[in-house]
Order: structure tokens, then C-alpha cells, then sequence
């Protein structure tokens, strides 16, 4: 029989795997928003039967940082992209103009999660899977930075393909100063970005770093600017754009300090916040994915997906393991200390200098230990 001339099935097969509960509206947060966008030609006319996925973050109270509905909600919607025909790429961003994202929601940890490493290692199965949803998405993913990426954020965000970052936004991670550990892919792969010794600082010195220091390091694509001033575009006055040699090295987007800093902060304050220039460098892109071929496309990229996948796997297990049992230790004094800041007159951060002296004693966690160790209530 000619193979041609077999019956076939009629229609099209839905390969998705979830439904929309998993996903809300802009007025729903905490949440995360999946919203087909029509591909836009050079000159921003829509093309037709082309999409591009924004999957958004939508908790801009709490720095757009991911609850366990939240982590569920970014499974569901880079799977869904992926096995969506029609869809070109995916723009993975945040609401608003502070933040992209701060990592996992401190409160949740600290109320919900903090002295339970059962319950924590079922939600680090649920981390492990996002981070693994990006890198098995079969579209290209652009990182589309709003505002800081930090933490958990910073860690997703150097899972995807491309950064197009607002020059506002700051990078960097804070597990050591909080009571954890990058341990969500920075240390995995971040030495490839930034040198074995610049990485080793960013990584573990929880110092923010500017989208400027960030693309001159090789760490993210571009810096847009986003603030305007009568009218027109100028860069973020608070970072070094220039070029400057001091004791002999060059110093490039570094923030300002003193004085210089408290201009800075007046200039943006008679400014206006604008994503055009930002959005427009964005659907650059996408056009560029979309003028070529498909899988030919996707091969090339999960062949370069695949060298940082490779450490992601060798690590994302013990990981787990040890990011649960933390969460008896040292992650219920950060996270404690961090959500409670409004009770401690700002306070965010434990005694460091006194739990290293419990500690040098040999003394064990108890609650004595605690109440020397975590900020003072007021």
C-alpha cells in the first residue's frame, strides 16, 4: 500500500501538559502571566499567524520574587511555549521598573519553610524543574531584565539564552549574607561569563553589580538605557559610562559614591521610566530568530544550552540535598532575619561577628543561640 494513501487523523495534537491554572492576570498577583504577543516586522507592523511568549512575573510588592504557585506557574509556561507551534520566542520578564527578580520569596521561606528541610526539598524539586523548563524550551529565551536580578533571579535569568537588560537593573547574588547559597546555577557556570576570579567575588561577596559592569564583563548582551529627560534618552547617571583608568586598571560601570551618587539619585528623580528603546532591541531579536530556520535554529542553540546544562545536572541533586538540611541551620537565621526587617527597625541581617564566636565555642543551635544571633525586635 502506498504510505500516502493511508488514512490519517485530522486536526492538530495539544502536546501541553497543563491547564491555565497555573497562570493569572496583571491584577492577580502574586503570579505569573502567560500572554501570546503578535511578532512585530522592523518597521513594528504584526505579522501574521507569528507569536512571540511573554511570560511575566507579576509580584512587584515583594521585588518580584517567586512563591511555590509562582515556580509552578514558570514549569507550565515554558513548557507551553515550547510545544506551541506558532511561537517564534520567549520574552521572560518582570512587572515594573525595581525588579526582574529577587530570587525565592523570602517570607514563604521564612514562615513556611524555615525548620522543615522535608517540605523544602519538595519545593527545590520544583526549582530544579523550572531552571530545567528553560533550558528544555524549544524556543529561544531572551532574559528581558526590568529592573535587578538578583539571587534565585540572577540564577534563572543566566539560564536563558540572551540578556537585553534595562540600565537600570543591578546583578548579583546574596545567598551568603542571607543564609543560603547560589547554589541554583551560579556556581555552576557563572566563571564562564566573568572569569574564574571576578565570578568567584560576584558569586559569593553578595556586591550588586551594574548592567554596565555586567555587558562589559560578558555577562549580559546589552545595557538600554530606560530613563528619559526632557524628552530624551540619557544613561543611568548613577554608573561610570566612561572609560577610566585608576591605579592602573580600568574602571567601567562602576556606581557612584558619595556625593556624584546624590546627584545621581536627583537627576532619576525628575525623570520618566521608558521601555521603548528596551522593547525595541528585544523584538530586534526575535525578528532575527524568526528569519531563520527553525530547528536548525534550536540545534545550534541547545548545543550551546547543553555545556552549562551538563553542570547543572552534575550539581542540582546534591544541591537539593544540602539546600534542605540547610534550612535547619543557617537558613532560618537569614531568612528570619530578612523577613523581619519591619519588626527590626530595618535590620535584615544576623550578627555575623557573634554567631562566628557561638560557633568558634562549639555551642550548639538552640535558643540561646538565636536570640544572640538574630536582630533584635524594636
Amino acid at each position: 500500500m502506498d504510505i500516502y494513501k493511508w488514512p490519517r487523523e485530522e486536526g492538530i495534537k495539544n502536546h501541553d501538559l497543563f491547564g491555565e491554572e497555573h497562570f493569572g492576570t496583571m491584577d492577580q498577583a502574586p503570579c505569573v502571566v502567560y500572554d501570546k504577543r503578535p511578532l512585530l516586522d522592523p518597521k513594528g507592523n504584526e505579522v501574521k499567524g507569528l507569536y512571540n511568549v511573554w511570560l511575566t512575573l507579576n509580584n512587584p510588592k515583594q521585588f518580584n520574587s517567586y512563591t511555590t504557585d509562582m515556580v509552578k506557574g514558570v514549569i507550565a509556561g515554558f513548557h507551553r511555549a515550547s510545544m506551541d507551534r506558532d511561537v517564534v520566542a520567549v520574552i521572560f520578564t518582570a512587572v515594573g521598573d525595581k525588579a526582574f527578580c529577587t530570587g525565592g520569596n523570602t517570607v514563604e521561606y521564612a514562615h513556611y519553610y524555615s525548620m522543615k528541610p522535608h517540605e523544602y526539598a519538595l519545593y527545590m524539586d520544583l526549582f530544579n524543574g523550572m531552571v530545567d523548563a528553560i533550558y528544555m524550551c524549544k524556543k529561544p529565551v531572551i532574559c528581558r531584565a526590568n529592573g535587578m536580578r538578583v539571587a534565585g533571579g540572577q540564577e534563572i535569568g543566566m539560564a536563558t539564552d540572551i540578556t537585553i537588560s534595562s540600565d537600570l537593573a543591578i546583578y548579583g547574588q546574596a545567598g551568603p549574607r542571607h543564609g543560603s547559597a547560589p547554589a541554583g546555577g551560579s556556581t555552576d557556570y557563572i566563571m564562564w561569563y566573568l572569569g574564574a576570579e571576578k565570578g568567584m567575588w560576584n558569586c559569593i561577596s553578595c556586591e550588586m553589580w551594574s548592567s554596565y559592569k555586567m555587558q562589559y564583563n560578558g555577562m549580559i548582551s546589552k545595557a538600554i538605557p530606560v530613563l528619559k529627560k526632557d524628552g530624551k534618552f540619557i544613561r543611568n547617571p548613577q554608573v561610570i559610562t566612561d572609560k577610566v583608568v585608576e591605579d592602573g586598571a580600568i574602571v567601567y560601570g562602576e556606581m557612584k559614591t558619595g556625593d556624584a551618587a546624590k546627584e545621581a539619585k536627583a537627576i532619576i528623580k525628575e525623570c520618566e521610566t521608558d521601555f521603548t528603546l528596551l522593547d525595541a532591541e528585544v523584538n530586534k531579536l526575535c525578528w532575527t530568530f524568526a528569519n531563520l530556520m527553525p530547528q536548525c535554529l534550536m540545534f545550534s542553540i541547545d548545543g550551546i544550552r547543553q555545556k552549562k546544562k551538563f553542570f547543572w545536572d552534575m550539581s542540582k541533586l546534591p544541591n537539593r540535598h544540602w539546600l534542605a538540611a540547610n534550612m535547619n541551620a543557617e537558613a532560618y537565621l537569614g531568612f528570619n532575619a530578612f523577613s523581619n526587617k519591619k519588626l527590626t527597625g530595618g535590620v535584615d541581617v544576623c550578627d555575623f561577628l557573634e554567631y562566628r564566636r557561638i560557633c568558634a565555642e562549639a555551642k550548639p543551635y538552640t535558643q540561646e543561640l538565636l536570640d544572640a544571633v538574630l536582630p533584635k525586635r524594636v
